[in-house]
């Protein structure tokens, strides 16, 4: 392992040297020449003394110069601040300044943008793209001489090399600090566990902001894979790239899995080169996992990650065996327990349905600025408190029920959404559905349905409510069935329930 992520895309630049390390678009990278680029984006920070001790944001969508920057700021000893490109510019505003930055990468519209809510004597503004008015070029810093004020061999391991924003689904974002140590091991164990090596080329639409697709990236950086690259995920794309760079692995959250099943081209495009897939996010269907082997031809390995560990904390491992609908098994040394919730000290016992709590290398140092946020998250003993309802079987595997938060009590029994969101979508004529609890006078709350049809298809609401009494208790069953031509959802194509519930 190496000793700072800013050492990483060097040492694969020895390794690789001119092979194709990104493609997006009609463009390529090789290892050789991310390296270089980065150093110039380092040496440019330095020579403009933002060095250790300094954090700059990365505000953009998915681009080769996004990931230039990413290890360039790296390189110079910075803390790195990757955010959303979704988040308007009042909330990217209020994380830039919650953690200090200095610098801000991103593109000249949204920085313009910015600029007007920070000020001018806020932060230098660089722009991805072409420079405007007071924001900087990208390409005068990626075209920076590398000087000797460039080090990068320093071992930074337990330093903070991240402050990456929580959602913020309960008041406002935390930036939760990890260290390269975090980010490192994490890469180094999703490795090993998914057999991912130079030989494999991976095709990805997720948000490099996001902690899933950063590890995508981060992987591929490492191990010597070509990424091919996407801004967006448009399903189109997707299969034409997955065809014509015979790609091994292809990562999504469910929701795309989903659009690709849904799509009617899907079986023209040659999907033989997949050896195997990964999803995670948010829990997804039995049924369309089962579908998804079915369809792609490949092995689908769910994993499950948060922001607070920088990426996956458990996942199946590729030559082992997996189960669909479980989370698989922690990374290595990494230790798991299911509490109580509500009692941290009482431990669940296999099968019951409890809190999971994780611990190891893998979980940040804290929230910034958060003494108090931490303090809750992180028991004295170390385990990091996960908001998700799990529970692990005899053999050791994991699966997830739901959010804590996302519950549903309905007359004083619990109904987990996951659940029956599953048996929604075991419906043919259902692509996609997304449950919440609605108020309700008398029972408290009630369970409402939002369905997507899949293209060509119908059915009725009382179709749908006798095909879930047949497969559910009566308590279970959705009381709301609203049918809808899409779901909100997040930068990393999350389904956002606490937006059907406003």
């Amino acid at each position: 392992m190496e000793t700072s992520l800013g050492t990483l895309i060097a040492a694969s630049a020895a390794r690789f040297g001119d092979k194709t390390a990104l493609v997006m678009d009609d463009r390529r990278f090789t290892f050789s020449e991310i390296d270089r680029l980065s150093s110039g984006v380092a040496t440019h920070l330095l020579q403009r003394g933002y060095g250790p001790g300094t954090t700059v944001s990365l505000y953009a969508p998915n681009s080769p110069e996004w990931i230039i920057a990413y290890y360039g700021i790296l390189k110079a000893g910075c803390v790195v601040n990757p955010l959303n490109p979704m988040l308007t510019a009042t909330e990217a505003a209020f994380a830039i300044r919650d953690c200090g930055a200095a610098v801000v990468f991103g593109i000249s519209d949204k920085l313009t943008t910015l600029r007007a809510d920070l000020g001018e004597a806020g932060p230098v503004m660089v722009s991805l793209q072409d420079a405007a008015g007071s924001i900087e070029a990208f390409a005068d810093w990626s075209g920076t001489p590398v000087g000797t004020e460039l080090r990068v061999d320093q071992n930074r391991l337990d330093q903070v090399s991240t402050i990456a924003y929580t959602s913020g689904t309960t008041g406002k974002p935390k930036g939760a600090m990890l260290t390269h140590r975090t980010i490192l091991t994490n890469v180094a164990l999703t490795a090993t566990m998914h057999r991912r090596t130079e030989a494999d080329t991976v095709v990805s639409a997720l948000p490099l902001s996001h902690v899933y697709g950063n590890v995508v990236m981060q992987c591929a950086m490492a191990y010597g894979m070509t990424l091919v690259l996407h801004a967006t995920f448009q399903v189109e794309q997707i299969l034409r790239s997955i065809a014509t760079r015979r790609a091994s692995i292809f990562e999504g959250v469910p929701t795309m899995y989903m659009y690709i099943l849904d799509y009617p081209n899907l079986d023209s495009y040659d999907l033989s080169s997949l050896t195997r897939c990964t999803v995670g996010g948010q829990t997804m269907p039995t049924a369309k996992m089962h579908e998804v082997e079915a369809r792609f031809g490949a092995p689908l390995l769910e994993l499950w990650g948060m922001t607070e560990l920088g990426g996956l904390g458990t996942t199946h491992a590729f030559l082992g065996e997996r189960r669909l609908g479980s989370i698989g098994v922690p990374l290595p040394s990494v230790q798991v327990r299911i509490i109580a919730p509500g009692d941290p000290g009482k431990l669940m016992r296999s099968g019951e349905v409890g809190e999971l709590a994780i611990k190891g290398a893998l979980t940040m140092k804290g929230y910034l600025n958060r003494p108090d946020a931490t303090a809750e998250t992180i028991d004295p003993e170390g385990f990091l408190h996960t908001g998700d309802l799990a529970y692990i079987d005899n053999d050791g595997f994991i699966y997830i029920v739901d959010r804590l938060k996302d519950m549903i009590i309905t007359g004083g029994f619990n109904i987990y959404p996951a659940e029956l969101e599953g048996v929604l979508c075991e419906h043919a004529a259902v692509a996609m559905a997304a449950v919440v609890g609605v108020s309700d006078p008398v029972k408290g709350e009630l369970a409402k349905a939002f369905v997507v049809l899949a293209q060509g298809q119908s059915v009725s609401e009382q179709e749908l409510l006798d095909f879930c009494r047949a497969r559910l208790a009566a308590y279970k069953v959705p009381r709301l069935i609203a049918f809808v031509d899409d779901l909100p959802k997040t930068g990393s194509g999350k389904i956002l329930r606490r937006a059907l519930r406003q």
